[in-house]
């Protein structure tokens, strides 16, 4: 490859106590929670809006709220589902059951609402919210491994941002990788790519009339209707009176750390959204009056990047239902791992894991600790989100928003804890950490550790 040398000056802004990069649920809760602990927090966020995919990427559900006998959610994301309801930004039919005692069903929400709630939040914590800015390099002493400051990018050109406390919330673990700490990618450390999915916001449906989304797609696959039969379809989330977002098609063998194949993603992405689009009003009872209102702006990634943290959370873990002195969460997501691909032994695989092997019963749990939000040995980082420290079967459980709410109010947290006491990431007083969490209303019950 052709290297070309860029040597400039740029303007140093005055510097923060936090800086968050990425304004999806992992950043904004952490910028959230850290400004009303009462840092000085910067909030960089590449597209105009909050909520990442949530809003952006128009995955629009929240999925694992209860575990049937109590709400696994508290803090920040308990507060946001409350707010939500309270506003109306929830289906007509959601109570709160949904989030109490209804085990592990899924929650629609008007992607609208959650943005203007999310700006709302910042600006009552104080947090500097920076849009259409992106995180392009980071000015980190590898050996020491501590990072010192971003150097952002928007329409006013370049700038270096200064700060005490890094939280790297972008999901591919971009600013981790920039920093130089080790990390994993799909496809590199894995024989395969979790496929990702192009969401689209869809209106004009009787939901009184909703018909069987399975049976249709076999029949539809029987009929040779779609480019690719995939049976792996999960369908259409209700979020309003009559709006629900399509979560369809998927984009088998796309890499979203390449973007040449992000890009090719996003065309084909819209495409199978037509196709699905005219599936539902041919097969699918209820959706005869469907119309597409729009495409997201975001890719619906599954998987790309992951940090090597101080902990590992592996299946071993997940299957042992297990919890952690240093629980920042707790959690009850059932292990949710695509198909790689339309074969029948691909689908039979999904099949068995999601429905039989890797569900979990009515009231368990398992914990989500502090030490897979650190790049393992790294004084002032953290990560919050789809980068944290798992192994790619757990992964797929704790990818889910409402786990990312959780870390990301305790990558917050904990930065400014290290700021006060002067303490490094890697080393942080966890318990005082899960003292603080619950003082803000985390669900963190004492665990036992198995």
């Amino acid at each position: 490859m052709k290297t070309y040398l860029l040597q400039r000056e740029i303007a140093t802004d005055d510097p923060y106590d936090v800086v968050v990069a990425g304004g999806g649920p992992a950043g904004t809760a952490a910028a959230i929670c850290a400004g009303r602990q009462g840092a000085k927090v910067l909030l960089v966020e590449a597209t105009g809006c909050l909520g990442g995919m949530a809003t952006s990427g128009l995955v629009s559900q929240w999925s694992a709220l209860s575990a049937g006998t109590h709400s696994v959610i508290g803090g920040l994301m308990l507060e946001i589902v409350k707010t939500m309801h309270q506003r109306g930004h929830l289906p007509p039919h959601v109570t709160p059951e949904a989030w109490t005692t209804r085990f592990c069903g899924s929650t629609g929400f008007e992607p609208e609402g959650l943005k203007i709630l999310l700006d709302d939040l910042c600006v009552e914590a104080g947090v500097e919210v920076r849009f259409f800015t992106r995180v392009i390099d980071a000015e980190a002493d590898r050996e020491a491994r501590r990072v010192d400051g971003f150097i952002l990018h928007n329409v006013e050109g370049c700038r270096f941002v200064p700060a005490r406390a890094f939280v790297d919330a972008t999901g591919d673990a971009i600013v981790a990788d920039l920093c130089g700490a080790d990390c994993r990618e799909a496809g590199r450390d894995t024989p395969h790519i979790m496929p990702p999915t192009l969401c689209c916001l869809q209106t004009g449906i009787d939901f009184d009339r909703l018909g069987d989304h399975e049976k249709a797609v076999f029949k539809a696959i029987k009929d040779g209707f779609f480019s690719q039969p995939d049976r792996h379809v999960p369908g259409l989330f209700r979020t309003g009176r009559t709006t629900a977002i399509m979560n369809s098609g998927h984009l088998f063998g796309m890499n979203a750390l390449n973007c040449r194949s992000l890009s090719d993603g996003m065309i084909k992405g819209r495409k199978l959204a037509r196709e699905y689009t005219a599936f539902c009003r041919k097969y699918l009872s209820g959706c005869e009056n469907m119309l597409p209102a729009t495409t997201a702006s975001l890719m619906g990634v599954r998987e790309s990047r992951r940090i090597v943290g101080e902990y590992e959370l592996c299946y071993d873990d997940f299957k042992a239902r297990r919890h952690f002195p240093d629980n920042i969460a707790v959690y009850c997501k059932k292990v949710d791992i695509h198909v790689y691909d339309c074969s029948d032994e691909q689908y039979e695989r999904y099949l068995k894991e999601f429905r039989e092997t890797d569900t979990l019963g009515f009231g368990e749990t398992y914990g989500l600790p502090y030490r897979i939000l650190v790049p393992k040995g790294w004084r002032n980082l953290w990560v919050a989100g789809r980068c944290n420290s798992s192994d790619l079967k757990v992964h797929g459980a704790i990818r889910d928003q409402p786990a990312c709410f959780m870390m990301g109010q305790a990558a917050g947290v904990a930065a400014v804890q290290s700021i006060r006491t002067q303490t490094p990431a890697f080393a942080l007083d966890t318990q005082e950490l899960v003292s603080t969490l619950r003082r803000c209303g985390a669900y963190l019950p004492e665990p036992a550790e198995k």
